[in-house]
């Protein structure tokens, strides 16, 4: 076997930071959809080199929540409805997996795990907090896939559950009282605790079909809003 030497790097590059960054104000709406990223300005912005910006971006390229269009540059996605069904065709069967893996042996883990975030959703429904309520929604989600054990499943879900965010601010105006979306969540959670597998799978396919014949809707009325 061969010795390689490799120089040490840094736990973080600046890269990933930035691209933290850039992620981070794309899901929560600071970066709208469709809008141009300009390499220079950012540079400046974050005060470093263009370099690590460009490595930034790129990332995200490959993520899915931007796209480079040859000899105009680099944007954020724009979700069209064809997006929304996909996005949530695919977490049904990751979550889905997820909760086979669950349902096995992990029943008691994955209850506890999704506490929090059923308590923060019902929390901030209570107080009128569409956004918290959504910040709650994602962190339900993925702590269930997270509570599966299976990292590959988490590292799947990953772009899904940030291209789901950008979802969520027109979902929100889909339901007139937000205790409703909570209450779904807090009845997959008892389902996942105590219901039969087939339940269980039942609930989480009606939890992802009900956004989506939602977001229909409200596509239909105006393009759904990052």
């Amino acid at each position: 076997m061969s010795v390689v030497d490799f120089e040490p790097v840094n736990q973080r590059s600046t890269a990933e930071m930035i691209a933290d960054k850039l992620r981070e104000a794309i899901v929560r709406g600071g970066l709208e959809p469709g809008a141009q990223l300009g390499e220079a300005d950012l540079a400046a912005q974050f005060g470093v080199s263009r370099g690590p910006v460009r490595e930034a971006m790129q990332r995200l390229v490959s993520e899915g929540l931007l796209h480079s269009i040859r000899n105009r540059g680099i944007f954020v996605i724009e979700l069209t409805l064809a997006d929304v069904v996909d996005i949530y065709r695919s977490r049904t069967a990751i979550e889905g997996g997820a909760l086979t893996l669950i349902l096995d042996d992990r029943r008691e883990i994955a209850y506890e795990a999704l506490a929090p975030s059923v308590a923060a959703m019902l929390d901030r429904a209570a107080a009128g907090d569409p956004a918290g309520v959504s910040d709650a929604d994602r962190q339900f989600h993925e702590s269930l896939v997270a509570a599966a054990g299976s990292p590959r499943l988490v590292r799947a879900a990953r772009t899904l559950l940030i291209e789901t965010r950008m979802c969520l601010g027109a979902l929100q105006t889909t339901y007139p009282d937000l205790r409703e979306q909570a209450q779904e969540h807090v009845a997959l959670r008892e389902a996942i605790g105590a219901a039969a597998p087939p339940r269980v799978h039942q609930l989480l396919r009606d939890h992802m079909d009900d956004a989506v014949q939602r977001l229909r809707a409200r596509y239909a009325a105006e393009p759904i809003p990052g």
